[in-house]
C-alpha cells in the first residue's frame, strides 16, 4: 500500500504549449501576393503590348543604321503573315469592342436565350422514381 499513498498534486500538463487557461494557436503566415492581383498585371502587360504593337506598326520608326536588328524577327515575315497578323488583331480588336459594349444582364439573357434554343437532347434526365 505504501506504493499508492504518493500522489502527484496540480493539474495536468498538455503537450503544445498552453497559456494561462487557453491554447495557443499557430498564426497562418499571409501570402505575400494575390492572385487576383497578378492577374491584373497580366491584364495590363498584355494591353501595353497591343498598344505599343499599334503604334509601331502606324509609325515606323526612322532611327537608321546606326538602331541594332529588331528583335523577335519581324523582318522575316512575308507579306502573307504580315496580312493574316493584321487580320488576327482588327478581329481580336472587334471582338474586344463587342464585348466591352454588353453588359452582364445582356450577355445572361444571350445565355438564356441560347440554352432555350437547344433540343431535348441536351436536356438532364430524370434518375430515379418520379
Amino acid at each position: 500500500m505504501s506504493d499508492y499513498d504518493i500522489r502527484p498534486g496540480g493539474s495536468l500538463k498538455l503537450k503544445g504549449g498552453v497559456a494561462e487557461g487557453g491554447i495557443v494557436k499557430k498564426k497562418k503566415k499571409k501570402s505575400k501576393s494575390k492572385p487576383g492581383s497578378e492577374k491584373d498585371a497580366e491584364r495590363e502587360k498584355v494591353k501595353n503590348l497591343l498598344f505599343l504593337e499599334e503604334e509601331s506598326s502606324r509609325s515606323p520608326s526612322g532611327s537608321g543604321s546606326n538602331s541594332p536588328a529588331p528583335t523577335g524577327g519581324s523582318s522575316r515575315k512575308t507579306e502573307a503573315e504580315k496580312r493574316f497578323e493584321e487580320v488576327q488583331k482588327r478581329r481580336l480588336a472587334e471582338r474586344v469592342a463587342k464585348l466591352a459594349n454588353k453588359t452582364h444582364k445582356d450577355r445572361v439573357n444571350e445565355f438564356n436565350a441560347h440554352l432555350e434554343s437547344l433540343s431535348e437532347h441536351h436536356d438532364i434526365p430524370k434518375v430515379g422514381p418520379g
